[in-house]
């Protein structure tokens, strides 16, 4: 009998042996059998220590030499086999849907407390080891540790917060706040990089971050809302100053249009209305280019409205103004004819004669100016009304006071490429290409700064900012047609 119990601690030891070496050969691939194989390894372990009469939480003193060793082998053996037993059970059942990284993390963290309590337990029921010290001698170290590297203990474990609470992820565009915004584009358990507007990157220790306000501008997708305030002198109705600005929000062709803008009326007193327009867009990329148009918008059809934006409050002149204000005449032909880049080639004397040959056209809301594949004989300038450019059946911008359109078909005798239909009431001015005969016949070069100039604008996409590579065949064909269209009107006016 005493030679079996000899015996017992070399079968464990090579059970023990036996479980590692199955345990490598299944795999990670297989975690459910592996499971299973290491509790049955750890069963039949446990059965055969209780035979022995060998507990494994308990020291016993004995010298490293024979059976003693073999008994010291079977205990940390057994206790390597519990931690794997243990593991199993953490990789398999500790998981949160739909995070596996997160789940990840909470797995690896109970890994390694299971692993820190089987190497102390095997010191100290194995080994003798007087834990007790060990652990308060160690506590000692870890406050000196803790202190020394508090800034980078921080940024650790804020890491581990941000990660398990996933407030963003890497393409995410983020709004913090003490003011900094970009696009995340790394991330660790140190810091976080942030690619800010202005093509830079921003460092943040996660331990900053995790005390900032953030603003995720990503969830549930980057159209965001944009707060526009405006003040307008009280020379008109709230109601109206409302209704012109939504006309300016409709004119838009940067911003969403579901969920439609809104228009809010934010404050009145003696000096001024204020009005708070209210939109989105697409992208924080679309914000500069969006609150550009706008404004300019707004700038337009106050005009075209007679409205005047307020002065600010705490100007000299605002009282002034308030108490010899008018109402703002329309604007002239005159002024929307300067404001025209193909017509910044004629002189003052020359525009004057366009300005008095205008004439003054309304057409109701829904009504079609031109069709799409049409020639318009005469060149035409919006005074007011907002105007949609349609291919086919889509919509592809809109036009607004100051725009105008029709100058390929008067000047050049080209087809429109859009269609044009009115949204709102519109009032244009129309100027008939007879107005321009008597300038090209006076100035023969002009024809070729026109043809020029409207290559150029040609090459321009509607709103888009960025012209296309320059087509001097295009030129040329634009120059033929000014010619052509404009040696016809000189034989019909001289036969």
């Amino acid at each position: 009998m005493g030679q079996e119990v000899h015996l017992l601690p070399l079968l464990i030891s090579v059970m023990g042996l036996a479980g590692i070496v199955i345990w490598h050969m299944q795999g990670q691939g297989h975690p459910t059998q592996r499971l299973i194989v290491q509790i049955a390894v750890f069963l039949s372990m446990t059965a055969v220590l209780a035979y022995a009469r060998i507990v494994p939480f308990r020291f016993d003193p004995a010298d490293l030499n024979g059976a003693n060793a073999l008994m010291v082998s079977a205990k940390i053996l057994w206790w390597v086999h519990l931690s794997w037993a243990v593991i199993g059970f953490v990789r398999i059942y500790i998981v949160l849907d739909g995070r596996p990284r997160e789940a990840r993390l909470i797995q690896d963290l109970v890994v390694a407390l299971v692993y820190l309590g089987v190497l102390l337990s095997i010191m100290a029921f194995v080994f003798g080891v007087p834990i007790g010290t060990l652990l308060a001698t160690s506590g000692v170290i870890a406050i000196i540790l803790g202190l020394a590297l508090q800034s980078t203990l921080s940024d650790v474990f804020s890491g581990i917060a941000l990660t398990l609470g996933r407030p963003y992820v890497i393409g995410d565009f983020i709004y913090l706040s003490d003011g900094t915004e970009g696009r995340v584009v790394a991330t660790n358990w140190r810091s976080t990089y942030l690619l800010t507007g202005a093509h830079n990157i921003v460092v943040l220790p996660n331990s900053v971050l995790a005390k900032l306000g953030l603003t995720n501008v990503s969830r549930p997708d980057e159209n965001h809302q944009i707060d526009l305030s405006i003040r307008v002198a009280p020379t008109h109705m709230p109601r109206t100053i409302v209704e012109v600005m939504r006309t300016v929000l409709d004119s838009c062709n940067l911003i969403v249009k579901q969920p439609p803008p809104n228009v809010v009326l934010a404050g009145i007193d003696g000096s001024a209305v204020t009005v708070e327009l209210q939109f989105r867009v697409t992208s924080p990329a679309q914000r500069g280019a969006a609150r550009t148009e706008v404004i300019d918008l707004v700038y337009r059809h106050c005009k075209a409205n007679g409205l005047q934006l307020a002065f600010p409050p705490e100007s000299p002149l605002a009282g002034d103004y308030l108490r010899s204000a008018l109402r703002p005449a329309m604007p002239p032909a005159q002024s929307l004819i300067d404001a025209i880049s193909i017509f910044s080639l004629l002189s003052q004397e020359e525009r004057d004669v366009l300005a008095a040959s205008a004439s003054r056209r309304t057409f109701s809301p829904g009504a079609e100016i031109a069709q799409e594949g049409g020639r318009l004989a005469s060149l035409m300038i919006v005074r007011a009304g907002i105007i949609a450019m349609r291919k086919g059946d889509e919509e592809v911008a809109r036009l607004a006071p100051g725009d105008f359109f029709g100058e390929q078909g008067s000047l050049a005798g080209l087809a429109e490429q859009h269609g044009l239909y009115a949204v709102t009431r519109v009032t244009v001015y129309e100027i008939d290409q007879t107005a321009f005969a008597p300038l090209l016949r006076e100035r023969p070069e002009l024809a070729e700064d026109l043809a020029a100039h409207l290559a150029h604008r040609e090459g321009f996409g509607v709103h888009s900012g960025v012209p296309t590579i320059h087509n001097e065949r295009r030129r040329l064909d634009l120059l033929k047609g000014i010619r052509s269209i404009f040696r016809v009107h000189r034989e019909h006016l001289n036969p």
